[in-house]
């Protein structure tokens, strides 16, 4: 599980990381959430969908790589037809609460989240298809909501509004049925209150889904906790990104999920010169004051304004890892260019490895 806030490379991150393992004979699959198409592109792959999609040349040794898209809605119909009896299912995906909560209902992206990543991972026990599934999550804090999943899809089924609308499907209160009977009949004669009508059928059609809902978001997230999971929080060497990178550390770590550590990625790199903030400054105002080269002088600013950005970035990592002892890191350094194909991805591959 790659998480961190919004642009820091994580999911070339993922790629990364999914493809080094692939060509060292692992089956991988690598499933991004982030809205974002670079990760198809930097594959080589025209588009990425719901369906895994295998990525050309970038296999070895027994290994494969397929890559896919989390599509909300299409996660979210297979489930319904998979789960439910013939008749709703036709009924289902035209009601317009269910288009509504499968489209743009605030937490569903979570939800549908839990409900692939759990397909894949029952798939891949099944038949072997993969051993290792690399998640490429939203960004920023929303990169965690899919751990509250769960606990908030069970206290959505289990409010009071909802226990009520269900209540003439579920069972032999005559009177209790009667009356949200009544309510709803006398609601329905108010120009567009069929509103209320609309969202108990859709209630009663799910019922039977929702236990299936909240039973395989708590199983998947007992996944997470497991000893073959782990996370890797991405976060580039700048003040913000390093406090929302402490965060999901604490949040992990309340949550007792396995933290395999923190990549810093596009770290300024090491100055291939010795010389110091001081002594480049000082050296150039010299050059200034007997009015020599000033080409040689703007490249001694140019040096010192880097070697700012090298210390700057060196003592944030330090007060970080000082703040949060024992866990593991890796400094990525940027690259010239964008990574843009599977020989970028390589190379920031080898760079996590440390080679």
């Amino acid at each position: 599980m790659c998480c961190g806030s919004g642009g820091v490379g994580k999911t070339t991150t993922s790629a990364a990381t999914a493809l080094r393992a692939a060509e060292r004979g692992r089956k991988v699959v690598v499933l991004t959430i982030d809205p974002a198409r670079r990760l198809a592109q930097s594959m080589g792959i025209e588009a990425l969908d719901n369906t895994p999609r295998p990525v050309p040349h970038s296999g070895s040794n027994g290994g494969s790589l397929d890559a896919m898209m989390l599509d909300m809605k299409r996660t979210f119909d297979e489930v319904v037809l998979s789960q439910t009896t013939p008749e709703k299912a036709k009924s289902i995906p035209e009601n317009p609460f269910y288009i509504a909560l499968s489209s743009s209902f605030s937490g569903t992206q979570e939800y549908m989240a839990m409900e692939k990543l759990g397909q894949i991972h029952a798939r891949a026990q099944q038949d072997g298809t993969y051993d290792l599934i690399v998640v490429d999550t939203p960004p920023s804090r929303s990169a965690l909501d899919f751990l509250d999943a769960p606990e908030r899809l069970s206290s959505f089924l289990d409010g009071r509004f909802i226990r009520l609308l269900l209540a003439p499907a579920r069972g032999p209160a005559k009177l209790m049925t009667a009356g949200v009977g009544i309510i709803t009949n006398a609601l329905t004669k108010i120009p567009g209150a069929r509103v209320l009508r609309d969202m108990q059928t859709f209630v009663a059609a799910f019922d039977t889904l929702f236990g299936g809902f909240r039973q395989r978001a708590q199983k998947t997230f007992s996944l997470l906790q497991a000893d073959g999971t782990a996370f890797l929080v991405v976060a580039a060497p700048e003040p913000d990104a390093l406090r929302e990178a402490a965060y999901f550390v604490e949040r992990l770590t309340e949550d007792e999920m396995p933290l395999a550590g923190l990549i810093v990625n596009r770290a300024s790199p090491p100055l291939a010169v010795d010389l110091s903030v001081e002594e480049a400054t000082a050296a150039a105002d010299r050059l200034n004051t007997i009015e020599a080269d000033s080409t040689t002088a703007g490249l001694l600013r140019l040096h010192a304004d880097r070697a700012r950005i090298v210390t700057r970035e060196a003592h944030l990592r330090e007060r970080w890892a000082t703040e949060h002892p024992g866990v593991a890191s890796a400094v990525v350094p940027a690259l010239s260019t964008d990574v843009h194909d599977l020989e970028g991805l390589r190379r920031v591959g080898n760079l996590l490895a440390g080679e």
